[in-house]
């Protein structure tokens, strides 16, 4: 059986928080205004997986209400997410994501993005694809007040 699933997610900057995309800390003189590291893009994929295995998504699996995941590790919670997913039998075949984001310029970190991905997620780094796009000035990514991240995820059964 073959599934396929989506994710999006989106997060403010703020000063004084790390930015942290794909697992991979970022320069930048501001982070994500989130309850967990806010990584948009490792919470995409999240999303997606959990969504191509008919398990729900981010918020009902790691709930922003609970103590428990504040400051969590975004990767971490990957790990456990592809722990669902493969309880109900399902390996990952390959991700696709895109990061919309004015600033920073993201492609010199995108190779190291694909690899902690595809570790987390115990495939190769050639079966993740992350891609990095602006918004024109459109909108808070084009407006430089957020990024989000969207993911498509292969899974087969």
């Amino acid at each position: 059986m073959i599934r396929i699933g989506t994710g999006y997610d989106l997060h403010r900057l703020v000063k004084g928080r790390p930015l942290i995309l794909g697992g991979v800390s970022i320069s930048f003189d501001k982070g994500f205004d989130a309850h967990s590291d806010g990584d948009v893009l490792a919470h995409a994929v999240i999303d997606a997986l959990l969504g191509a295995a008919a398990e729900g998504n981010i918020g009902l699996l790691f709930p922003d209400t609970d103590p428990a995941y504040a400051g969590a590790d975004s990767l971490a919670l990957l790990r456990s997410a592809l722990d669902e997913v493969k309880k109900s039998g399902f390996a990952v075949v390959n991700i696709d994501a895109t990061i919309v984001a004015e600033a920073p310029k993201l492609n010199p970190y995108l190779d190291e993005m694909c690899t902690k991905l595809a570790s987390c997620l115990e495939i190769e780094p050639a079966q993740v694809s992350v891609k990095v796009k602006t918004n024109e000035g459109v909108g808070p990514e084009g407006r430089g007040e957020a990024i989000s991240a969207q993911a498509a995820v292969l899974l087969e059964g």
